[in-house]
């Protein structure tokens, strides 16, 4: 999630999309964002101005962090949840 894309959605609403398809609490859903959004902060920008992220490193940053109790396999399904929310709603998309 990009800070214009935070400008133009609704978070409660992103989280209840999440919950509704996934078997983690509303507090592991905002945990794994929140820490997806230190990750995408802390990342540097090539030479056009944007942040490329590589999934898998996203996922092992996010597995790292001793708050985090949930498994790969979860916090894969959350963020491919919150892009195809962010998708639906014309706010992202993937880059080839």
């Amino acid at each position: 999630m990009s800070e214009q894309g935070n400008d133009q959605i609704d978070e409660q609403q992103l989280i209840a999309y999440i919950t509704s398809k996934v078997k983690a609490s509303e507090a592991d859903v905002k945990l794994v964002l929140k820490h997806e959004m230190t990750f995408i902060n802390n990342a540097q920008e090539n030479a056009a101005g944007e942040v490329e992220v590589d999934s898998d490193e996203l996922v092992d940053y996010i597995l790292k962090q001793r708050d985090v109790k949930l498994d790969e396999l979860s916090i894969e399904t959350i963020l491919d949840l919150e892009m195809e929310y962010l998708m639906d709603q014309g706010v992202a998309g993937y880059v080839d």
